[in-house]
């Protein structure tokens, strides 16, 4: 992504994490450190490839994300309580087309009903 592209479009690098990466959670300590650490490693790249004209954005998954499995395992969850996952994907579709004057790093997606 990085070298001779003349236009200064290098591409988009997306990680996904959770809310664990943002705040700790009691009894997932080698869940929340792992996910620590891949937001700093985004954030470090972001810092370190933006220049060289590279997206990279860290997104924040905090809700279950709706699929059948989900549905099968919580059949009395709403629809306004999990994420749709089309809309994820507009999101992350966003990101790709930011332009680089507004380079989003950090995105964080949840249900409207989801506490904080």
């Amino acid at each position: 992504m990085v070298g001779d592209n003349e236009d200064g479009e290098g591409g988009t690098i997306i990680f996904t994490g959770a809310t664990s990466a943002v705040r700790g959670r009691g009894g997932a300590v080698g869940f929340s450190s792992a996910k620590f650490a891949v937001r700093g490693l985004a954030e470090s790249m972001a810092r370190e490839l933006g220049p060289q004209g590279v997206h990279v954005a860290h997104v924040v998954i905090d809700g279950m994300i709706d699929t059948p499995r989900v549905r099968e395992r919580f059949p009395d969850a709403g629809d306004d309580e999990l994420l749709d996952p089309n809309e994820i994907a507009e999101s992350y579709l966003h990101l790709v087309e930011q332009d680089r004057s507004s380079w989003t790093l950090e995105l964080d997606l949840r249900p409207h009903v989801e506490e904080f």
